[in-house]
């Protein structure tokens, strides 16, 4: 192979705009790897290895955002390719080679140039050097003038990318639910000082109102217990709504036990009750939210399982795309890592469930089937995540079908009944949001499609997920169900198995797209 066969170029990306490098020998330079490493450091050596073949500025700032947009997305830019076209021998007998720090456009290159790409070993050395002493090698360009213009490129990207994040709502219901949480310590953490601090005073109270809210609006409206008198029960009445407990505040604060205040302290324990009042009141508002941007971003997943408990699955995954990608394996531990690591590690038991453990659906279950529900809902979460996350239509049906079949596996286990199968309860939901009115018939008909799309998807994780737990755990119910199916349901069978061909079609395609 002769030098003169193959000319070697290096694309360099600057926020100033588009640098074409040619490199001299070539074939030095790929055979002396660690000199080439010494001698980017020099500017004098670099000089006579790379020469700027040509340069492209950009035009403006918005003409560099779209650039460097496009580069980040492994998009071939207009800019990008009339540039390499016209300064590149894209024909002829000799050969030209491009040399690019990423992959990724590199390979948009080659597919949108026809031309032979080289990325890493000496590319990214070159790269690195030209980096280190673009400023020098391009003329009229200052070293102060490309940090100008890397920092206000960099200032418009970043901008952009948090204008424009695809997790913006799910940020929203993360920060939500971490308040939540916070809120509900500190309203504690509150009230507890308010019991204490108040019990000095009036002690007979703590054993009369237990609840913290309510505590802190009684010490709030009572005051110096000298003073309640009977023009105040009806007051007492209205925040403890019941006129036995009122009545009997009224009595103990005739007889009560505790020690005189000074009307500072007094006033100092009203505004801090009134402080705890407040936040207590913040947290309902807080929560109703929660509960309106669940429905929004999350509805079948809110419908399924509540919007606390999936606010935390999404704010544990981090967003919903993150929690529609985990397996059902993996949403039924979510929360419970520290537990399955110790497992693991000493060769215990694996932890059953994580967050999911506060539904309502394992507490209600028998002990010896809370690891089969929890397996089960987990399933169910992991498909209502999928459709709340890929639909283009926000609609809580799904969810509640999901949620009918949640139910029917804990009467399942208890009594024995049959549950629908995963397929009929999915023609139903599609059915139902067929008929749920959209605005045109136009916008009528598409989202239904795009449902049957993602519920088809949702059908094979079910199969998916339903054999192995009837193979290992339900070995004694399956060949009832498998009699009752041959007795009663012999026709029936051709309509299940048809339904299922379509489903894997569907997801051959969807893969082969992908």
């Amino acid at each position: 192979m002769y030098l003169s066969q193959v000319l070697l170029h290096v694309l360099f990306e600057h926020a100033a705009g588009y640098a074409l490098f040619a490199v001299k020998e070539v074939e030095e330079i790929g055979m002396l790897l660690p000199q080439v490493e010494e001698s980017v450091l020099s500017i004098g050596k670099f000089n006579s290895m790379v020469s700027l073949a040509a340069f492209f500025p950009f035009k403006s700032a918005q003409a560099a955002l779209e650039n460097i947009n496009a580069i980040s997305e492994g998009v071939v830019h207009a800019d990008l390719k009339l540039f390499l076209e016209t300064n590149l021998a894209l024909s002829g007998k000799k050969k030209a080679s491009l040399g690019v720090s990423d992959a990724k456009i590199g390979a948009a290159l080659q597919e949108e140039l026809n031309i032979s790409i080289q990325t890493g070993g000496v590319v990214a050395e070159i790269t690195r050097g030209i980096r280190l002493h673009f400023h020098s090698l391009v003329k009229g360009l200052t070293s102060l003038a490309a940090s100008k213009a890397q920092l206000g490129l960099g200032h418009s990207y970043s901008r952009a990318k948090v204008k424009f994040n695809v997790n913006r709502a799910d940020n929203m219901i993360i920060q939500s639910i971490a308040l939540l949480d916070q809120l509900d310590k500190d309203i504690n953490t509150f009230s507890m000082r308010v019991r204490e601090w108040y019990g000095y005073h009036f002690p007979e109270l703590i054993k009369i109102v237990s609840e913290n809210s309510m505590y802190c609006r009684m010490a709030q409206l009572i005051g110096n217990r000298k003073e309640l008198t009977e023009e105040k029960l009806e007051s007492l009445e209205e925040v403890v709504m019941d006129s036995a407990k009122a009545q009997a505040i009224l009595e103990a604060s005739r007889s009560s036990m505790g020690m005189d205040i000074s009307p500072i302290d007094l006033i100092n324990i009203e505004r801090f009750s009134n402080r705890v009042v407040s936040l207590a009141a913040y947290r309902q508002g807080l929560q109703e939210y929660l509960r309106s941007k669940m429905s929004q971003v999350a509805p079948n997943l809110a419908a399924l399982i509540g919007e606390v408990v999936g606010a935390r699955l999404i704010s544990h995954a981090g967003s919903l795309t993150n929690l529609a990608k985990y397996p059902a394996s993996t949403v039924q531990i979510l929360g419970a890592e520290k537990a399955l690591f110790r497992a693991l590690k000493t060769r215990g038991n694996t932890p059953k469930y994580g967050l999911i453990f506060h539904s309502t659906f394992i507490g209600r279950a028998a002990a010896k089937n809370k690891g089969r529900i929890s397996r089960y809902l987990a399933n169910k979460c992991t498909i209502a995540s999928r459709i709340d996350c890929f639909s283009e239509l926000p609609t809580s049906v799904f969810g509640d079908k999901l949620r009918e079949q949640v139910e029917e596996r804990l009467s399942f286990y208890e009594t024995g009944d049959v549950p629908r199968k995963n397929v009929d309860v999915m023609k139903e939901a599609l059915e139902a949001v067929a008929e749920q009115p959209e605005g045109n018939g136009m916008e009528q008909a598409d989202p239904p499609k795009k449902k049957k799309k993602r519920k088809s998807d949702a059908d094979g994780v079910e199969v998916k997920m339903e054999e192995p737990e009837d193979n290992a755990t339900e070995q004694e119910e399956l060949p009832k169900k498998k009699k009752k199916l041959k007795t009663e349901k012999v026709d029936a069978e051709p309509a299940t198995e048809t339904p299922e061909m379509p489903v894997s079609g569907k997801k051959k395609k969807k893969k082969a797209a992908e």
